[in-house]
């Protein structure tokens, strides 16, 4: 019913299902009345996540409801449509697994080499946003790495559990992006309290690790780093300044230990990440000028496809909350290019796209309704 209305469109059709008030709704999200007024007229763009949240709790929907976006995370059969529940039931369903190992009991293990080499494989199809690839291979090698952790002796099982940690980490990770990525924000930014939680954990495991870092080799030092990371993002969505220039700066000594852009643990983390990073908190922190005076400059040609991508889609965003369109236009198409299925099926292409077309006086640009089909919206 809402899904071919504009966001700030579908704002004003809730509050109104709701009866609730311009002024009232303003006052539940710590707004004046008349920044509501623009929302829904569409005289402000609503980017920020953090700002779609108080949002859609004020209203009492989902973050899916607002954003109308649910569909865009259903794959195609080439993208995998039948094999995502396989890939989520073979990481949550125990007794599939028992199945998958039953089925395998006659036959000879993988070695470790083998798996090693499928696993390698699949984190290199990850960065490189070959999604489809990595959700049709990860459900038969979790069954295999399992098969080779019950089946081998003492010093091979260790070795097989091993290797199995990390294709378990591998499938979260896919999962996360690709499966239910607009579900698994709105867990996290709707679940009350989860900023602090995300902030209180960051913590809890930095502490953990901090005492091995006065000789931390280089895999401790990407992990460490990449966890200031992640805080720097929920403490931005937070909107807790001193939380995320504290955690940056972390992530920041780490990288200048570290001293180069690398790929350790598959983290893609150095100082260039790091910088990215600085740039999409920025964006939800407001500090729009400061986004678009680094995020275009940043040269993230070292970098595995899949971060690059998003920091297109980052640089797309400031631009485009700077009124400069044609530039964020440009910006996103070149993210297109690298990782067409990652940018495709991300929440923020099509929003940037719906609203560049609203603004259009007259017929939109051969690119932008180009881009336009591409994302399904006309």
């Amino acid at each position: 019913m809402t899904s071919d209305l504009s966001i700030g469109q579908r704002v004003a059709w809730y509050r109104r299902r709701r009866g609730m008030s311009q002024d009232v709704l303003a006052g539940l999200v710590g707004r004046t009345t008349d920044w509501l007024s623009k929302v829904e007229n569409e005289r402000i763009t609503l980017d920020r996540l953090s700002v779609i949240k108080s949002l859609a709790n004020a209203l009492d929907v989902s973050l899916g409801d607002l954003l109308a976006e649910p569909h865009l995370f259903e794959w195609t059969d080439e993208s995998g449509d039948h094999t995502i529940p396989a890939l989520r039931a073979a990481i949550t369903d125990y007794r599939q697994l028992s199945l998958m190992a039953e089925l395998m009991e006659n036959a000879e293990p993988s070695s470790l080499t083998e798996l090693e080499r499928a696993l390698a494989e699949v984190w290199r199809a990850y960065q490189e946003a070959r999604y489809s690839y990595v959700i049709r291979t990860l459900p038969g090698l979790l069954g295999e790495a399992h098969h080779a952790a019950r089946a081998g002796e003492s010093d091979a099982r260790l070795a097989a559990l091993g290797i199995l940690g990390q294709v378990y980490h591998a499938a979260a990770s896919i999962l996360t992006k690709t499966a239910s990525l607009l579900r698994s924000v709105t867990h996290a930014l709707l679940s009350n309290g989860r900023y602090g939680a995300a902030k209180q954990l960051t913590m809890d495991a930095a502490e953990l690790l901090s005492p091995g870092l006065s000789f931390a080799a280089p895999e401790l030092l990407s992990v460490y780093g990449t966890l200031y990371l992640a805080g720097s993002m929920a403490a931005a969505r937070d909107d807790d300044r001193g939380t995320t220039r504290a955690f940056l700066a972390e992530a920041g000594e780490s990288a200048a230990r570290l001293g180069r852009d690398a790929n350790y643990v598959w983290t893609a983390f150095g100082p260039t990440n790091v910088r990215i990073h600085e740039v999409a908190t920025a964006i939800e922190l407001g500090d729009i000028q400061v986004a678009v005076n680094l995020g275009p400059r940043l040269d993230t040609s070292g970098l595995p496809i899949e971060r690059r991508a998003r920091h297109g889609l980052a640089v797309a965003h400031a631009l485009s909350l700077w009124n400069r369109t044609d530039e964020a236009l440009a910006a996103l198409l070149e993210a297109e290019a690298i990782a067409p299925e990652q940018v495709r099926h991300h929440y923020l292409s099509r929003q940037l796209t719906m609203s560049w077309i609203r603004r259009q006086k007259g017929k939109p640009s051969f690119q932008l309704a180009a881009l336009a089909r591409r994302l399904h919206i006309v």
